[in-house]
């Protein structure tokens, strides 16, 4: 009878890895054809999606497809699997569903970092890409350094405190800059700056980000395995042998390092990293080994189809950042009121 009941249970397990690993295939399928079509998809040479002979017959065409489209939605694609792969790896760590990679104060810095640019150096893309991403960093770096020093709980409550804190101080210091922009140039940046975009999209900057967040994304896909280790409790996890919180002050590192990378040179894309892993999990359950590469392809095919939804629907672009964030609440929503099909956290 408990050898029926094990080749059944047996049965199912492998049953769902393989739905699984189709689902990953179909998803992967239709992000190759959303590239496809997003590379075709504009307001040149005509609004709508141009026949593809014309990068044969049209010389210009075939110039903004190269240098404007490609460098755009491989920068979408790429920001948008690493915004939802940290997310996931935040809920999964902090056993929150509730988390985003902006959790230790690195969205606050990064933008306090791009509105200091901006209002010393004007909007130079160089200089705000490069004040976000040390910012954003020294976000990071100083929650770690003040959880090390705090004597209220356990590291990870330690963490999150610490995390609150860093945040509402640079919170704090981009009100006061946005308090002494000039109402008529760099106020103007900021705000915009913090919609969110990839309007600015080049070759120069993709390059100049996209290795950070391939390396980050290898790295994290790598030890997806133990990102499942990692969520367990403490005590069992330490059971087992793993130096829970040096491991986890890595992997957490990992993922925010990819996060900033995205938000140096998009500004501030909300809900991809909160909304996506929900969704992952509904599809692929709470194993990490499938829901992180689910996430990876989910986040860069929700990023690519708000990017070009909000550069074609309209005469003028729609900042990526409220298309994502009224989405994804959208989404939320009607995630949280279905009933709950896989694994919890």
């Amino acid at each position: 009878m408990n050898q029926k009941a094990g080749s059944e249970q047996a049965y199912r397990y492998s049953t769902r890895i393989g739905i699984y690993r189709y689902r990953l295939l179909a998803f992967a399928l239709l992000l190759v054809v959303l590239a496809v079509v997003a590379l075709l998809a504009g307001r040149y040479p005509s609004a709508g999606i141009a026949n593809p002979l014309h990068l044969l017959e049209d010389a210009l065409f075939a110039k903004v497809v190269l240098n404007v489209r490609l460098p755009r939605i491989l920068l979408a694609i790429t920001g948008g699997a690493s915004l939802a792969a940290a997310g996931f790896v935040f809920q999964m760590l902090f056993a929150n569903p509730l988390v985003e990679p902006g959790f230790l104060g690195v969205s606050q810095g990064a933008a306090f970092g791009a509105a200091a640019a901006i209002t010393l150096f004007g909007f130079s893309a160089l200089a705000v890409q490069v004040s976000a991403s040390l910012f954003g960093l020294l976000a990071l770096a100083t929650s770690y350094w003040l959880a090390k020093r705090f004597r209220f709980g356990g590291w990870i409550l330690r963490l999150v405190l610490s995390g609150i804190a860093v945040g509402a101080m640079f919170s704090a210091g981009l009100s006061i800059i946005k308090l002494v922009a000039d109402p008529t140039t760099s106020l103007q940046d900021i705000t915009f700056w913090m919609m969110g975009g990839l309007w600015n999209s080049t070759w120069k900057t993709a390059w100049s980000v996209m290795p950070v967040m391939w390396t980050a994304l290898t790295v994290l896909f790598a030890i997806r395995w133990r990102i499942n280790l990692l969520s367990l409790d403490e005590r069992t996890a330490h059971a087992i042998g793993i130096s829970v919180s040096r491991e986890k002050s890595l992997v957490l590192f990992v993922a925010t390092i990819a996060t900033t990378a995205i938000i140096s040179v998009a500004g501030l894309i909300g809900w991809v990293g909160l909304i996506i892993p929900h969704l992952a999990r509904r599809l692929f359950g709470a194993d990490a080994r499938f829901a992180l590469p689910g996430s990876m392809l989910l986040g860069a095919l929700f990023l690519l189809a708000c990017d070009t939804v909000g550069r074609t629907l309209l005469s003028s672009e729609i900042p990526l950042g409220v298309l994502t964030s009224l989405i994804g609440a959208v989404l939320f929503i009607i995630i949280l009121t279905r009933p709950q099909t896989e694994a919890k956290l």
